[in-house]
């Protein structure tokens, strides 16, 4: 992919009024972690949906109300259970794509469960609702684990066997021996996109390599951007694999543009966000 195919994604009808172009709901955040869902939701508007709804504890909640007006937020009152997990499957309905896990804690992780297996929205999935589940429990869903996160899903779906092979893999050897043990889910209209120096990108009949970014990007919450512009260019496109492609790229392509603008490693996640408006001024294209 390059900046124009991204561009291309982003595009809208000269006669769109307000949803046409997609509805993103977020499901995160705790007081341990605000940021990071707040990242996402900002994120998500840049990726070209028109609205995105961040559900989040009360208090979380309020506090990202404060932060910016750009989202609006749904204040949760009761504890992340599965009791509220069986609500918010009913609630997503509503929406064209979801996010969850972003700063939601393990201490979620019921609620997570339930939810993902029964909610068929396009989802994306990240960060803590990842860690407790295996690759079957998934359908119609982006993955974004990092390499950690890779190898406790595949402990959790009895695939450590695959663990040696990928520590000495290279980069294509890698994506094929996923791709190749990992086919039911990814039948299951799932794509796996797993973060690194060169990102995957990964569908039952497809493999992109992402090579923008820069080791600036291993700051906290350039992932949580990541995951906000896949659920902003799903809710839009409802294609999963062009939406975890263009949000690995355009991620990065920034990321790259604010360590040359900085010049060093001094840009912060937030700085991606800001930026991301910045990016219909330039016709570089991607050397893949």
């Amino acid at each position: 992919m390059n900046l124009n195919q991204v561009k291309k994604l982003m595009e809208r009808k000269k006669t769109s009024r307000k949803g046409e172009n997609g509805h993103a709901f977020c499901i995160g955040g705790s007081e341990e972690n605000v940021g990071g869902v707040t990242l996402a939701g900002l994120a998500a508007l840049r990726a070209g949906c028109d609205l995105v709804t961040i559900a989040a504890p009360e208090k979380v909640a309020w506090t990202i109300n404060r932060y910016t007006p750009d989202v609006m937020t749904q204040k949760i009152k009761a504890a992340w259970t599965v009791k509220l997990a069986k609500e918010m499957v009913k609630q997503a309905e509503r929406y064209d794509a979801v996010l969850i896990g972003v700063g939601i804690t393990r201490k979620a992780d019921k609620f997570c469960h339930y939810f993902i297996k029964k909610s068929p929205r396009p989802k994306v999935i990240d960060s803590d609702a990842l860690k407790g589940l295996s690759f079957k429990d998934f359908q119609n869903s982006i993955l974004t684990p990092n390499e950690t996160e890779l190898e406790m899903m595949l402990i959790n779906s009895a695939k450590e066997f695959l663990l040696p092979k990928l520590r000495e893999a290279n980069i294509k050897e890698k994506a094929e021996i996923l791709q190749g043990n990992l086919r039911y889910f990814l039948q299951n209209d799932n794509v796996l996109l797993v973060k690194g120096p060169t990102d995957l990108i990964i569908s039952k009949n497809k493999i992109a390599y992402n090579r923008t970014g820069n080791q600036g990007m291993t700051k906290s919450g350039t992932g949580d951007v990541l995951a906000g512009l896949a659920v902003g260019f799903l809710a839009k496109s409802q294609d999963l694999f062009k939406s975890a492609v263009a949000a690995a790229y355009i991620n990065g392509f920034v990321g790259d543009l604010l360590l040359k603008g900085k010049k060093g490693y001094s840009f912060i996640a937030s700085d991606i966000v800001e930026d991301l408006e910045k990016i219909h001024k330039f016709e570089k294209r991607s050397k893949r």
